[in-house]
């Protein structure tokens, strides 16, 4: 009878064992610091994995924000360019007798506002101010203005004017080339000015110079600005002979 018993008991522990998992098994062979030490590692483990996935998920998220900030960044600077270029051409190429609506006002514009950008060599100041009053139409025709001759401006006693030297001397055949790339490169800052030729007694090249400007300090000031983006520049007498197209 004992050893049916004995029998019975040992099949019990058999199929019971079976049905423990393995790994509370090994845990049960274990010492207590061991099997502790092993938990821990085992959680710590998952816990650098799901850190990893967080970190490779928000270096997804900030590369493709740094990607389409590029791309906005390139597009500006591309609408930025392409107006530096094509506005001062655009304005060239008004009619002299072109007419201004005037009768056109908005009341987002007060009396001495300014706003100022800075750019590359300095800043620039933007005044914004309505414009004048409408005026009526003038009756009958209205005579046209005298020829304007097209000699280039000289300085005189009671008025001088200066200019300014841009750019390395050169040859009467590459002046024309010179100058394109000069008001492609600098755009608004030569907005207004004309180009002359400054004969070289030294060299026998010649030299382009911008002007007229009324004061020597604003030459000395565009001076500096060009200076900033690496543009040979001297203030001078406006003197010269005219530049051929």
């Amino acid at each position: 009878m004992a050893a049916l018993c004995v029998g019975a008991i040992a099949v019990m522990g058999a199929n019971v064992s079976a049905m423990i998992p393995q790994s509370i098994l090994a845990g049960l062979h274990k010492t207590r610091l061991d099997g502790a030490t092993l938990d821990q590692l085992r959680v710590q483990v998952s816990a650098l994995r799901e850190e990893t996935s967080r970190l490779q998920r928000e270096n997804s998220i900030l590369a493709t924000r740094f990607e389409l900030d590029e791309q906005n960044g390139n597009a500006v600077t591309q609408r930025v360019g392409a107006l530096e270029v094509s506005m001062p051409r655009l304005i060239e190429a008004l009619p002299f007798n072109a007419e201004v609506d005037r009768s056109a006002f908005t009341s987002s514009i007060g009396e001495g506002q300014s706003l100022i950008y800075d750019t590359e060599g300095g800043s620039v100041r933007i005044r914004q101010q309505p414009l004048a009053a409408a005026k009526p139409a003038v009756s009958g025709a209205q005579p046209l203005p005298s020829e304007i001759s097209q000699t280039a401006a000289t300085p005189t006693a009671e008025s001088p004017s200066f200019g300014i030297a841009v750019g390395p001397s050169v040859t009467p055949s590459l002046a024309g080339k010179a100058w394109e790339d000069l008001s492609i490169k600098l755009g608004p800052l030569l907005f207004g000015l004309s180009p002359l030729l400054f004969d070289e007694t030294a060299t026998g090249n010649k030299r382009i110079v911008v002007g007229p400007i009324t004061r020597l300090s604003e030459a000395t000031s565009l001076c500096q600005r060009l200076e900033h983006v690496s543009i040979a520049c001297l203030p001078m007498p406006y003197t010269g002979s005219p530049l051929a197209n």
